[in-house]
């Protein structure tokens, strides 16, 4: 049976609060650029499992990109990233090719992880993402880990480490707000709140539905964030990457958001109606920006059709890349491995 998710029941505190006006065409038009490369990427993907171009767990992120299209307009590009499995987005709004992110799916050399990883571990050293994690939470106390080295080297970077709302019921995330509070690490903790984790809602998971609240016991300042407005998502990060530059320590936002898609590619969406999908899919984040464009006179709508297929042509040319790209050979199982040549306890 389908919950009602805590989105729909409630206001959130920094939700629709009309700050169109504070944005700039340019922002407008980056919005769409992203969310509707990231759109284009993950219906293709959907379509190449299924006709079984690659194999793995495959996560969509279609309905959830206001909120990394958000993020990438108030963060430095020094910043540091880390996430879960539901990663196919995050390469891209980083600025990796998506040349480069189609073939890690199909598992080929040229792939942002040599093909090693696949869809659950994206990888990008020189745009500071640290994974793509297949361990529901095991990122929490890496994100927490990377703010601290930063810390450490006196360097003026924000770690932004994105989760589900499955992975909030982790102890690891306890453990990782202790700490980083003691400890004031520049972090900032977010949840891509879709509402139902694998296939179970919050309100049945947890008495607590607003999970803005579960860094209180440690003093961690949170909030609710409209994830499907690029608009409030900005605010939101902007805010609290300032207050972690600042040396005030973690900040956690609950970004109330919703995937039209499944957990994954094998999901048959059984714990939630038609008609709540269809209901969000009225509040697309995509829409909103294209509307914004179209009622300022930022853009036309030849314009935006435009950028549509520029996005559509540059995702076939990623298939074609991947396609063609090379499979790795045997040699490459003993590259990339941690070694250490003068490990003491090593028996002969």
């Amino acid at each position: 049976m389908s919950t009602k998710t805590a989105a729909a029941k409630k206001t959130n505190k920094a939700s629709s609060k009309g700050t169109q006006g504070a944005f700039d065409k340019a922002t407008y038009l980056r919005w769409f650029k992203e969310m509707i490369l990231m759109r284009r990427f993950e219906e293709k993907t959907g379509q190449l499992y299924t006709m079984q171009k690659f194999g793995g767990f495959c996560h969509l992120y279609i309905g959830q990109e206001a909120i990394l299209a958000g993020m990438i307009t108030a963060v430095r590009p020094t910043d540091r990233f880390i996430t879960g499995y539901r990663d196919h987005a995050h390469p891209l709004v980083l600025g990796t090719p998506a040349k480069n992110v189609m073939a890690e799916l199909f598992g080929k050399t040229t792939g942002t992880s040599k093909g090693k990883g696949g869809s659950m571990h994206y990888f990008d050293k020189n745009r500071n993402l640290f994974g793509g994690h297949g361990i529901v939470g095991g990122q929490i106390g890496l994100g927490a880990g990377i703010a601290f080295a930063d810390k450490y080297r006196g360097e003026d970077h924000v770690t932004l480490c994105f989760m589900g709302d499955g992975a909030v019921r982790q102890g690891v995330l306890h453990e990782t707000f202790n700490m980083a509070m003691t400890w004031k690490l520049p972090v900032v903790f977010i949840i891509e709140n879709n509402n139902y984790a694998m296939g179970t809602s919050v309100e049945r998971t947890s008495n607590v539905h607003d999970l803005s609240t579960l860094g209180e016991s440690y003093d961690m300042p949170g909030l609710g964030v409209n994830g499907m407005r690029c608009e409030d998502v900005h605010e939101a990060i902007a805010m609290a990457c300032a207050h972690a530059r600042d040396g005030n320590g973690p900040y956690l936002l609950d970004t109330k958001t919703y995937r039209y898609k499944g957990h994954s590619m094998s999901d048959p969406q059984k714990y939630r109606t038609k008609e709540e999908v269809e209901g969000y899919k009225k509040q697309d984040p995509i829409e909103q920006v294209r509307d914004t464009l179209l009622k300022n006179k930022w853009a036309t709508v030849k314009e935006l059709e435009a950028m549509d297929e520029k996005a559509k042509k540059e995702v076939e040319e990623a298939v074609k890349f991947a396609e063609e790209s090379p499979v790795a050979g045997e040699e490459e199982l003993y590259k990339d491995v941690y070694f250490q040549t003068d490990y003491p306890f090593l028996k002969d």
